[in-house]
């Protein structure tokens, strides 16, 4: 059977990738990855990424502020972030969050720059690429207070309540490399129990490379580690995972069709 496999969040744009991208998107293209997405995760990136995607007919971009980057923003950037957001090429707003993952953050200039994202997806009827780290209720808590803003829960770390929860309010959830990782229990038991129709898969590359690959630099060519690993652990086949998550992606990011 044909592979069709969506990659629903990439850096390509990232340093590690400097010296061979371009070759590494048309190899891994090859080999069966029919779509990518890449993140956005500061106006800089979210430009590059952009101009990506104009490269690649199979490649498509978001546009947004992680939370690491709230911080020194400049006054305009709304409207820089706003004026991005309506390239043709871009599918969604993100990654947007919070992260409590390091010391002396700002919880307020997270919040306030993770708000100000919903409502930018809510106004131009985007989705939106959502990370959470060590913040899982307040996350929750913002998005319960934007219901016409859908979108992905990316490399999702919750329990599978959790997860049910935002299968509920119609949202997808995120599967990467950490799904194959030896303690990865929770993360697990959310793949082999949560509805197939609510889940994606992802790399985060060059984050994250799966078992057996774990500790190299991740690309796309990886995806199918991670597709076989939701196989086994729900006991389906590859291509109904493959199939199922790929149609998952087209309708996260409003592709009516795969390039």
């Amino acid at each position: 059977m044909e592979n069709k496999i969506f990659d629903t969040h990439a850096h390509y744009n990232d340093e590690k990738f400097k010296n061979n991208m371009d070759n590494l998107l048309k190899k891994v293209h090859s080999e069966g990855v029919t779509n990518i997405t890449n993140v956005g995760a500061d106006l800089k990136e979210s430009l590059e990424s952009i101009e990506l995607a104009k490269k690649y007919d199979f490649v498509y971009s978001s546009v947004g502020i992680h939370p690491f980057n709230v911080n020194n923003l400049e006054e305009n950037w709304e409207e820089k972030l706003l004026n991005l957001a309506k390239n043709e090429k871009v599918v969604a707003i993100g990654e947007a969050g919070l992260d409590y993952s390091e010391k002396n953050f700002s919880k307020e200039k997270q919040f306030e720059v993770f708000e100000k994202q919903l409502n930018l997806a809510e106004k131009l009827n985007l989705p939106a690429i959502i990370h959470s780290r060590d913040a899982e209720e307040d996350t929750l808590s913002i998005i319960e207070n934007f219901p016409n803003v859908k979108g992905v829960i990316h490399c999702f770390s919750g329990d599978l309540k959790l997860a049910e929860k935002y299968v509920e309010m119609g949202w997808f959830i995120g599967f990467t490399g950490i799904v194959t990782f030896k303690n990865a229990d929770k993360t697990k038991k959310v793949a082999e129990c949560m509805p197939l129709n609510n889940m994606v898969v992802e790399t985060d590359c060059p984050y994250m490379a799966p078992e057996p690959l774990r500790g190299k630099v991740c690309d796309s060519s990886m995806l199918k580690f991670i597709i076989q690993k939701i196989a086994d652990l729900r006991n389906i086949s590859y291509d109904e995972v493959m199939n199922k998550t790929f149609e998952n992606a087209l309708k996260l990011y409003r592709i009516k069709k795969e390039k």
